[in-house]
């Protein structure tokens, strides 16, 4: 069956592509080989958000006391099932929204396989385009060590409803990292094993660290430039995470152990035979996203250059045609506290040739941020000739402040823009300005 675009993929690359597609009048196809949603909404950015804010409620009532709240026996019990239920709640209704977002384009369930440059293959059909969009995510990575079977993925994690008592977590990036502070809030023993020098490898080291020391103070224990080597039984049941630092052999034992090391691009079957050039991140693509075959697209997590749902969305609008600021790109950890960082780091700024002005500025300086009772933070801001090229910011709604740091970084504005726009008092909004003052 001939169409003028398909798209490969379901997710925040592919659907929004295929939109596009029905709105620009094009007879599209969406191929997904699972649920609509991709790994962002069904086992990613969403679920995972769902138990943050669950994990977010169990520390404020833990601290309610602090705000002259006390509770009768001043105890809080954690209903895993009640969380995974909410989570499924909330998937579903945004299952439904995507359904409608892409409405208009045919829908095929299935896998596809590339049996030509121009053709692809689902459930025994044989479909065929000019353009053809591959939006395929990526799955968990997993260490080649012996006793990898024992370990969760993420994916696995997200609808676990027994909690246990104690958990390891292999890899702290950004996915290890909220889980390590979501079981946390729940109560359980946490241990971080991660083979770099500080945690969340590629964002700002000062926020890293940071971050790191906040979490240590909930009591969260981690194991730096430690390689995991095996995983095992052992005789209490539980598992035995093998590990090595600075050569010198450890062991945890704790009664999960979550696998978090990244993930790894899902490539098309077919796609390399059909003429496609795949590398060690994933599909090589050129500026604009197209393969080595002309007419074929890798957007997303497949082509493994950002590995974010808003940066595949961002390509996909770009490979549609609609004008898009494909940098700077935002990125969030929505641990407690919360990360977020646009632009380039000091270390980045200095290896780029800047020689950038570095401010600092403690969130406990804000009079929201007191007021919550979440003063735990920093605002790091990196400018040159009085424009900003970088912020990182670890504190409450992070995620939410970043944005405006991030506009005036894709507007091309000085710092001193921000400064003239009114803030509202109180609020977290005032440490952008605030920071910036100290210029």
């Amino acid at each position: 069956m001939k169409y003028d675009l398909i798209v490969i993929g379901g997710g925040p690359a592919g659907y929004p592509a295929a939109a596009a597609g029905v709105r620009q009048g094009l007879k599209t196809l969406l191929v997904e080989a699972g649920e609509i949603g991709g790994t962002c909404l069904n086992r990613g950015c969403i679920p995972t958000k769902t138990f943050c804010r669950s994990a977010e409620t169990s520390l404020e009532i833990t601290h309610a006391d602090d705000f002259g709240i006390e509770l009768p026996d001043g105890k809080t019990t954690i209903d895993l099932t009640k969380i995974v239920k909410r989570k499924n709640d909330i998937v579903m209704q945004l299952r439904e929204a995507v359904a409608i977002v892409v409405k208009g384009a045919d829908i095929k369930l299935g896998t596809a396989k590339f049996v030509s440059a121009v053709e692809i293959e689902v459930a025994g059909e044989i479909f065929t385009a000019p353009k053809i969009i591959v939006a395929t995510g990526a799955v968990p990575a997993i260490l080649p060590i012996p006793g990898a079977d024992f370990c969760l993925t993420s994916d696995q994690l997200l609808d676990t409803t027994t909690l246990p008592s104690s958990i390891a977590i292999i890899g702290g990036g950004v996915i290890g990292m909220e889980f390590a502070s979501i079981y946390n809030a729940f109560g359980c023993e946490v241990t971080v094993i991660e083979y770099c020098k500080e945690i969340l490898p590629g964002f700002d080291r000062d926020i890293a660290k940071r971050l790191r020391s906040s979490l240590s103070k909930r009591g969260i224990k981690f194991q730096l430039n430690a390689a995991a080597t095996e995983i095992l039984e052992n005789k209490e049941g539980n598992l035995t995470v093998r590990y090595e630092a600075k050569s010198k052999p450890g062991e945890i034992h704790a009664e999960k152990v979550l696998m978090a090391v990244g993930r790894k691009p899902l490539i098309p079957e077919g796609l390399q035979e059909a003429g496609a050039e795949t590398g060690k991140k994933g599909i090589v693509v050129d500026k604009d996203f197209q393969t080595t075959i002309p007419g074929v697209y890798a957007i997303g997590d497949c082509n493994g250059i950002c590995q974010l749902a808003h940066a595949a969305t961002a390509q996909s609008r770009h490979v549609m045609g609609e004008e898009t600021d494909l940098s700077p790109i935002p990125a969030a950890v929505f641990t407690v506290p919360e990360i977020a960082s646009t632009g380039l780091t000091e270390e980045q700024a200095q290896e780029q040739g800047f020689t950038p002005t570095v401010i600092k500025l403690p969130v406990r300086s804000n009079g929201k941020a007191l007021t919550l009772g979440e003063t735990d933070g920093l605002v790091k801001m990196i400018l040159s000739d009085g424009k900003i090229i970088g912020c990182h910011i670890l504190g409450p709604h992070a995620s939410d402040l970043i944005m405006e740091a991030s506009l005036a970084i894709s507007a091309g504005l000085p710092a001193s823009s921000l400064l003239r726009a009114i803030h509202p008092h109180p609020t977290l909004s005032e440490l952008i300005p605030s920071a910036i003052n100290l210029n």
